[in-house]
């Protein structure tokens, strides 16, 4: 066979691509009219999370799992656009990790708002602007990001999904390496570049911006600036990109949540973030996180916030496996509930594909057992 009849095999699997692609979609608006007529999500992770499991269990290759997973992205996007005009909030503008990792999780065929700060991220989607929001919750080498858990202390929404996105930072700027008098970048970033710095642009000036995204524009705005930045960032704006992976660790990723109005069912590979304080009593603390070990409950993130109300108290946010519907976990929450001032679930939600785990026995999933509601 020849290119020609290689290539006419190709026209005749898209027609059939088209076609079955088609009457996947229009299936997929169906399901859409039922869940409207219940008043039901649009978006719906652990549904997302099966889809991709199942194609990926088919797949015999050669295409990767990755590029597969990219082709189902855009494939349950452009449904979900069709379903409604669905309004994603991020923290902008446009090119930054967290829109990236928007993007990730949404498509390309949604509405994406572009918001200033985390808070405005929080607002849009309270205030109904949006119907979803992401916002960056931490780092593997900078830690938690504050400004997200302070807000997750008093929000109504719901944490409904998480990823996680490698960041590779990259020196951005319109002239040669030489003619950089001033460097932009987010304080997290500077942070994780904290030794390139010192080395690699010792006398320069570095000034903090309020995302990866404005320190690229700031950049493409002044002849003798640079920015730290993602190679999103440079197409948009028009950079060059002088040196890539300026970042000291490898490994480098951030994680992201996703934030709407409710959790989704258990799926038997969950995640549920948790928000307590403790009595001032002996051993309230110990008490709370035994509940946990009681359970062979995995706990895989701990972190403690002072609280704005009273000095010397603090909030602590947990990430544990499982489902606050799960039995198990239930239970354990009642039992922390004796030494907590404060417990709120702030959600439960699919544990991402190819995230590490601990080692226990998978939860029993009895979703007629009510789960722990805010408080």
């Amino acid at each position: 066979m020849n290119v020609e009849d290689y290539r006419a095999q190709i026209d005749r699997l898209d027609e059939e691509l088209v076609r079955l692609l088609n009457r996947r979609t229009r299936i997929a608006l169906e399901i859409g009219r039922l869940k409207s007529e219940r008043e039901s999500e649009v978006y719906v992770p652990a549904r997302e999370k099966e889809v991709l499991s199942r194609v990926s269990a088919l797949n015999e290759g050669p295409l990767t799992e990755a590029s597969l997973h990219a082709i189902y992205r855009e494939i349950m996007s452009a449904a979900l656009a069709l379903e409604k005009t669905l309004r994603v909030a991020y923290l902008g503008p446009p090119a930054t990790f967290t829109h990236q990792a928007a993007r990730s999780r949404f498509g390309a065929s949604v509405e994406y708002e572009s918001c200033e700060t985390i808070g405005d991220v929080f607002d849009a989607v309270e205030k109904k602007l949006a119907d979803y929001g992401v916002v960056p919750v931490e780092n593997s080498t900078e830690g938690a990001v504050t400004h997200t858990l302070d807000r997750l202390v008093d929000t109504t929404l719901a944490i409904c999904a998480e990823m996680y996105l490698p960041i590779s930072q990259c020196l951005l700027a319109r002239g040669p390496r030489e003619s950089i008098r001033k460097l932009y970048s987010h304080p997290q970033v500077l942070g994780q570049c904290r030794n390139w710095l010192q080395r690699e642009m010792a006398g320069v000036e570095v000034v903090p911006a309020a995302s990866t995204a404005r320190a690229a524009e700031l950049a493409a705005r002044e002849e003798h600036a640079g920015a730290l930045a993602g190679r999103l960032a440079a197409e948009i704006y028009g950079l060059n990109v002088i040196e890539s992976d300026v970042q000291d660790l490898s490994g480098n990723t951030t994680r992201f949540l996703v934030l709407g109005r409710a959790s989704g069912p258990p799926t038997g590979d969950d995640k549920t973030s948790l928000l307590f304080a403790v009595r001032h009593r002996a051993g309230s603390l110990h008490g709370a996180l035994e509940a946990f070990k009681k359970h062979n409950l995995n706990m895989t993130k701990i972190e403690s916030r002072p609280s704005k109300n009273k000095a010397w108290e603090y909030y602590f946010f947990v990430d544990i496996e499982g489902h606050a519907k799960d039995p198990v976990v239930a239970k354990a929450l009642e039992e922390m509930r004796e030494h907590c001032s404060l417990l709120t679930v702030l959600g439960s939600y699919p544990r991402t594909l190819g995230e590490p785990r601990g080692d226990r026995p998978p939860p029993d999933t009895d979703a007629e057992k009510e789960a722990p509601k805010k408080t």
